[in-house]
């Protein structure tokens, strides 16, 4: 407690229940990462805490508390009270919390408080909350029996993890498909919603009492979000499980993913703009890897893909893209991968097509279950 204020430092209990948290430090800190669940009700805004931050550095705490209640007073106070007072009544259940879980929470919770309104505050702040995560992911990374799922471009591990209960997506948590065509219709989480994403996913798997887990061979990077360095340099020992496909199947797989649920996602988005859109997003991410395909190879590839997006745009379906899918995987990703699973071959403890994966899975993760209890 401070100043005879309700703190809570159950974090588990929080996060496990969805607990609405209102997030009273400023837009620029919100924006860098904040806590599942979070909202964004400034107690300052970012040019008033620049302001309060620098008066600290130079005239100390005291001073920056008088420059703060001068700076939220009067009209402006008004209008963030009507923001956390709609919050509180909205979720009634909710906590609220700043960067340290001091100042900024326990002045707001005090100004609620002040006109009727008990709302608890989590001890420790966002700090706390966010080693809290960080630690979980430490632990899974360092302790908990992982199972790596590989294979070529389009050989649909996505498919089995999502019929896994064990399984963590990690591309889906990325918002990013892992290639150089991964990126989504939306933007990717800040590094840090990332990373606590990702701590939510073990801990809810550690709450269903899930012993191991099942994870897609990845990069380190999966568009712009790094995976947790621990859980990178283990994901590289343990052992491997090696999904293959037809290289038909492959190709219709892509097809459907990265041409027509894309297309599909940008159409939702902007009926009007969509289409434009989507074609402008495949042509970049064409582009992207125009360097490693070698000018007169990224030539020939954009070709055929105006063709089929010419195709597609006056109603005559979207078998054209198979051209270029094709060309992509033999000439490119292919011949990549079988280099980085020559590199992995020794820990490749199996190896089959989608049934026999996921049975093979299935069994893995019984043994270890088994094992555990």
């Amino acid at each position: 407690r401070l100043m005879g204020l309700e703190t809570t430092n159950d974090y588990r209990t929080l996060l496990l229940n969805n607990t609405p948290l209102m997030d009273v430090r400023a837009p620029v800190e919100f924006v860098r990462g904040a806590l599942p669940n979070a909202y964004n009700a400034p107690l300052m805004n970012d040019r008033e805490r620049e302001l309060v931050g620098t008066c600290y550095k130079q005239k100390g705490q005291q001073a920056a508390i008088a420059l703060g209640h001068q700076l939220v007073a009067g009209k402006v106070r008004d209008e963030r009270m009507e923001q956390w007072l709609a919050f509180t009544q909205q979720h009634p259940e909710g906590v609220l919390y700043c960067f340290r879980g001091g100042l900024r929470s326990a002045t707001v919770q005090q100004w609620l408080q002040d006109v009727g309104v008990k709302y608890t505050r989590i001890h420790g702040g966002y700090k706390a909350v966010r080693q809290y995560l960080l630690d979980i992911n430490e632990q899974a990374a360092t302790e908990k029996p992982l199972l790596l799922l590989g294979g070529m471009t389009g050989i649909g591990k996505t498919e089995i993890l999502e019929r896994l209960d064990h399984a963590i997506d990690l591309e889906g948590l990325a918002n990013h498909r892992g290639s150089s065509f991964g990126r989504q219709v939306s933007d990717q989480p800040a590094q840090i919603n990332f990373e606590n994403a990702l701590a939510m996913a073990f801990l809810r798997g550690e709450d269903k009492g899930l012993g191991a887990y099942v994870l897609e061979d990845e990069s380190r990077l999966i568009g712009s979000c790094s995976l947790p360095l621990s859980l990178y340099q283990r994901m590289q020992q343990i052992p491997l499980i090696w999904l293959e496909d037809t290289l038909e199947n492959r190709i219709q797989r892509i097809r459907r993913t990265y041409v027509e649920e894309l297309c599909a996602d940008f159409l939702e988005r902007d009926p009007e703009q969509g289409f434009t859109d989507f074609a402008q997003r495949l042509r970049q991410s064409l582009d992207r890897i125009q360097r490693r395909l070698g000018g007169e190879r990224h030539q020939r590839l954009a070709v055929l893909m105006d063709n089929a997006l010419q195709q597609q745009q006056q109603g005559l379906g979207v078998s054209a893209h198979e051209s270029w899918i094709h060309a992509l995987l033999t000439e490119y990703y292919d011949p990549m991968y079988v280099y980085q699973q020559s590199l992995k071959a020794e820990r490749i403890e199996f190896r089959g097509h989608p049934a026999e994966v996921e049975a093979y899975l299935r069994n893995r993760l019984e043994q270890i279950s088994w094992s555990q209890s």
